[in-house]
């Protein structure tokens, strides 16, 4: 079953978090799990992002949780952030068109 995990930050770094999620990239290739990973800015609120990041399933998502890549990146990304990320874990019960 797909898992997504939505989460959700406030940063005036943008530049320096896409940064990080490209380091993170070249760090975990050939070791992550994640299927697809959406970046989104709020229009109504500039310093508002969503990310939306969609994994085969939960134990997926647990395993790369787990990288130590993931684990020091996710430390220097809550540190560019105004306050800790907010994460919403879903699993996928219904996809349409």
């Amino acid at each position: 079953m797909t898992f997504v995990q939505l989460i959700e930050y406030e940063t005036t770094r943008d530049e320096e978090m896409t940064g990080l999620w490209d380091e993170w990239l070249r760090a975990t290739e050939g070791k992550r799990t994640l299927s697809r990973e959406m970046h989104g800015k709020d229009r109504d609120r500039p310093t508002h992002y969503v990310d939306i990041v969609e994994f085969p399933s939960y134990e997926e998502a647990m395993r790369n949780s787990e990288l130590p890549e993931t684990r020091s990146i996710s430390e220097r990304i809550r540190g560019l952030c105004e306050e800790d990320p907010r994460f919403v874990n879903l699993e996928v019960v219904a996809e349409r068109p």
